[in-house]
């Protein structure tokens, strides 16, 4: 098929809801879509200029153009989601595989047993999940077996052979945790009343629960058996315990789905909260791969249907942070205010501890693309030319006036690189200018790395403000690299990063990755510059106290101190010890210094 061909199949799409699928010449497919209107969609592809690389590579390998109409935006979601998981594009954003979660079943048998399971049976019973945490499911589990006595064998427990005195009693009846069905002592009645109680439990619903178990304390007590009164107490207790624990918000809110969504260059992570009678009863974070430039409302979408498909969600009512087209079947919420806003709230910050935990394990397990997106973050927040991929940081120390020194620390890829720190003793400036000081060691520094044909950073940073910058700026004008290297400054109090010729400080996220190797850097050099300064004032400290002492030369100094590690010891040493170390004549001036008569 030629591309006139292509254009004739543009012209013919149905303006109807629907899936498109785009094919190479070989009859790959390249990636699968949804739209609310086919003919609008697919067009735009071919209609504007697309910025990002991918997409206008898919836009050439494009040679064949699939649709299905469907009757909703619903059954659109859905079919996308299943044909991207079948055929696995490779423009489509990466869906990892299903795992196999755990349930909670209720076997569909005479007594029935309550257990774990990973496999689903249909027609075995009554599932609740799939729990994305096997500790919530082993939690309930334990809270189940504490609050009502249920049978843990396999027997079969059919009327006929309980009647005939096939099974007996095991150790669990004699330790209190079976009542012995099996030999008829506990009604079937009785037994599907704590079953009925179960099953609202595990919907989240204690209400009734809490209403069953505080009749019966109060009916123990009424007759007198206090025993069983404070049994009962103290399940009602764990009860509401489990309860406090687990109820984050108003219990009216049940049978809601929550999502939320961060996202970087590279991937989206979405989170899933499911809520029932105000409890959390699922949580789970979807990672999507990006493949082309989608948007934070594409992805998603995408992930709350595969979401909803992947735990069997039948709510009715979604809560998100901006408005999703997902048919109308679903009821939309986007919180503002109050406990819908807190659960939103609560949403998102699990989204971004989660993406949080992947940077983590992405900076041990691959540096080199942690490095790598570190950089591409750093180039987008400063709004740089270049990836920062060498930074050079700047700061003066001095104290009074004294010992005025500054310290330029180096970064490479986002990490010190303390081979490359250099120390500056301030020479052509008198007093505490910082001014001044700023101007002549940035003029020293890349004066030398010009001379010597070494890199230059891509970026500097000059602890200060505008003043600062403004003499660091002078400096590289004079040695003609104004516009080679990019350079900021940033201030103390309020980490403002102000820009060259730019009145108007910009303000990153107090969060961002951004700031936080800023202000690495910015913390380092000055650390290394007050090192620095304080080693130059105990020298000077040094030579000030012991050899301003008459005869006494650097070289007694030096022995001195090997000796006695400080002055003070040198100060309060005895005459013979410290002719030991330096003979008879120099101990005598030493000693006289410290000991006028």
């Amino acid at each position: 098929m030629d591309i006139p061909a292509l254009e004739i199949q543009l012209k013919t799409l149905p303006s109807q809801p629907g899936v498109y699928q785009y094919f190479d010449k070989e009859g790959t497919i390249l990636y699968v879509g949804k739209a609310k209107n086919l003919k609008k969609r697919v067009s735009s592809y071919f209609n504007k200029v697309h910025e990002n690389g991918k997409t206008k590579v898919l836009v050439k390998k494009i040679f064949r153009i699939k649709h299905i109409v469907v009757e909703t935006e619903t059954d659109a979601l859905l079919l996308e989601n299943n044909l991207i998981k079948k055929h696995k594009p490779r423009y489509n954003v990466m869906l990892k595989d299903d795992k196999s979660y755990p349930w909670i079943c209720i076997k569909n048998e005479r007594f029935p047993r309550v257990f774990s399971t990973r496999r689903v049976f249909k027609g075995g019973g009554t599932y609740f999940g799939p729990y994305t945490n096997v500790k919530t499911v082993q939690t309930l589990l334990d809270l189940i077996k504490g609050l009502y006595s249920l049978r843990t064998c396999n027997y079969q427990l059919s009327e006929e052979k309980i009647n005939a005195g096939k099974f007996k009693v095991c150790l669990e009846y004699h330790l209190g945790n079976c009542k012995g069905a099996c030999e008829g002592l506990e009604t079937e009645a009785e037994y599907n009343e704590n079953i009925k109680a179960i099953k609202q439990i595990l919907k989240g619903n204690f209400k009734d629960s809490l209403h069953q178990f505080k009749h019966q304390m109060q009916e123990f007590a009424k007759n007198m058996q206090f025993e069983e009164a404070q049994r009962i107490k103290e399940k009602i207790e764990v009860l509401e315990n489990y309860q406090a624990k687990s109820t984050i918000v108003n219990p009216k809110i049940s049978n809601v789905d929550v999502f939320t969504i961060v996202s970087d260059e590279s991937y989206g992570y979405i989170n899933f909260l499911q809520l029932s009678y105000g409890a959390i009863i699922r949580s789970h974070t979807l990672e999507l791969k990006k493949r082309l430039d989608e948007t934070d409302k594409e992805l998603l979408e995408l992930g709350i249907t595969e979401l909803r498909q992947r735990f069997h969600s039948k709510s009715k009512e979604i809560y998100v942070p901006f408005k999703v087209d997902l048919g109308d079947e679903i009821k939309i919420t986007i919180p503002k205010l109050g406990d819908k806003k807190h659960i939103l709230d609560l949403s998102l910050r699990n989204a971004k501890y989660f993406r949080m935990e992947r940077f983590k394990q992405l900076k041990i397990v691959d540096p080199e693309r942690h490095a790598n997106r570190i950089m591409a973050q750093m180039k987008a927040d400063l709004r740089l030319p270049n990836e920062p991929r060498h930074i050079e940081c700047f700061d003066n120390s001095n104290i009074q006036g004294t010992n005025p020194v500054a310290a330029c620390v180096v970064f490479k890829n986002g990490k010190p690189s303390k081979k490359d720190y250099r120390h500056f003793n301030i020479k052509s400036v008198e007093g505490p200018d910082d001014y001044a000081s700023m101007e002549e060691v940035v003029y020293r520094r890349y004066k030398r790395l010009l001379n010597e044909n070494q890199p230059l950073p891509q970026l500097i940073i000059i602890d200060g403000g505008k003043g600062q910058l403004s003499s660091a700026l002078k400096s590289l004008e004079t040695l003609n690299l104004r516009n080679r290297i990019a350079i900021i400054g940033i201030a103390k109090r309020l980490e403002e990063l102000f820009y060259p010729n730019d009145p108007i400080p910009l303000y990153l996220d107090k969060k961002s990755e951004t700031l936080k190797v800023i202000q690495q850097l910015r913390n380092e050099a000055h650390r290394f510059g007050i090192e620095h300064h304080r080693n130059k004032r105990s020298k000077k400290a040094l030579n000030t106290e012991l050899e301003t002492i008459n005869g006494v030369g650097e070289k007694t100094v030096v022995d001195l101190l090997k000796h006695f590690k400080s002055v003070k010891r040198v100060a309060n040493a005895k005459l013979d010890e410290l002719e030991a170390v330096v003979g008879p004549s120099r101990a005598e001036k030493v000693y006289s210094y410290y000991h006028p008569e």
